[in-house]
């Protein structure tokens, strides 16, 4: 039986990948009220929240595809991030790029721990 208990860094992974989803999410929502946001850039925000969501999940329940989850939101966000910082002038933007970096740092390093173990 896989251990279910939750490490910190577990947990701190989870959130940013929870502040991530929210961090898109309320990104794509400003994107349809503002207008500005090609096709293109709302699809990345979607994916990469879902990503998260369903990342945070495989963690939660310490799936055993739980490694490759973490490295495929981390490649995820780090795309999102590059697509929200080519809006410059944009702080809304700026932030959720800031967002999804953190969130793309903490995946790799749970990959990264999870792999090691």
């Amino acid at each position: 039986m896989m251990n279910t208990e939750l490490s910190k860094s577990m947990q701190d992974c989870m959130m940013a990948c929870m502040d991530c989803h929210r961090s898109c999410m309320e990104m794509e929502m400003s994107c349809l009220d503002m207008g500005g946001c090609d096709s293109k850039m709302m699809k990345m925000m979607m994916d990469c929240a879902q990503m998260c969501q369903v990342c945070a999940d495989f963690m939660m329940r310490g799936s055993m595809m739980m490694m490759d989850m973490c490295m495929m939101c981390s490649r995820m966000c780090t795309e999102c991030a590059m697509m929200c910082e080519s809006m410059t002038g944009n702080a809304k933007m700026m932030e959720c790029a800031k967002t999804c970096r953190r969130c793309a740092e903490m995946c790799m390093h749970m990959a990264k721990a999870s792999k090691a173990a």
